[in-house]
């Protein structure tokens, strides 16, 4: 396990997908900069979207964080059907988030794919390119990974979750919303995330 610490910094509008993504500005390297310096801010330091539910504040950081995970990962060249397709952020069992998900992503996109947060079933019908695993038992939790196994879509799961197999793993430490990387279940689902991201991770897998 690689040990490092830090938050996510904010994602810039306009960033363009699939292989013809640019290397990232050398504003991205200063912003990524202070995230890094920020390390030690606290989830309530937070600066939140328009609140317009009862969900936790954890909810509200978890959400600002689950569309910045996009910034940083790289996806197959022929994810998207069109141009102006949009970026799903699914969420698959109970939604934790109130209205915190979509106020966050609200007007926002990823280069010219708006972003998009859909409810889904454990077997999703649509494309996603972000599967949240919100409260479920290990049993549905297991069978939700299983239906995107091996296709280009970056799992999350959430520390209310009693299961570790997703690519990403939001956790709790010390008050703080952090998250763990898997670079093994990432490459099983063909997605590259980015060095930086590995950075920011509290802990990352990269063995079997």
């Amino acid at each position: 396990m690689r040990q490092a610490a830090g938050e996510l910094p904010m994602p810039m509008e306009g960033k363009p997908s699939g292989t013809a993504r640019p290397s990232a500005p050398r504003r991205f390297a200063c912003l990524f900069a202070l995230a890094l310096a920020c390390a030690t801010c606290g989830a309530a330091a937070q600066p939140q979207p328009r609140v317009a539910s009862a969900a936790s504040p954890e909810y509200a950081v978890k959400a600002s964080y689950l569309y910045k995970l996009a910034l940083f990962i790289d996806w197959p060249p022929t994810e998207f059907a069109s141009p102006d397709a949009p970026f799903r952020v699914c969420v698959a069992g109970e939604d934790p988030f109130g209205d915190f998900l979509k106020d966050a992503v609200a007007g926002r996109s990823l280069g010219t794919h708006p972003f998009q947060v859909q409810l889904v079933a454990l077997a999703p019908a649509t494309d996603c390119q972000i599967l949240f695993l919100g409260r479920l038992s290990r049993k549905r939790a297991s069978q939700a990974l299983a239906a995107v196994a091996g296709k280009p879509v970056l799992t999350v799961v959430d520390s209310a979750t009693p299961y570790s197999g997703g690519i990403v793993q939001f956790v709790v430490d010390r008050g703080r919303v952090r998250f763990q990387i898997d670079t093994v279940a990432a490459a099983r689902n063909h997605i590259t995330i980015s060095s930086k991201l590995l950075n920011l991770a509290l802990a990352v897998t990269d063995r079997p």
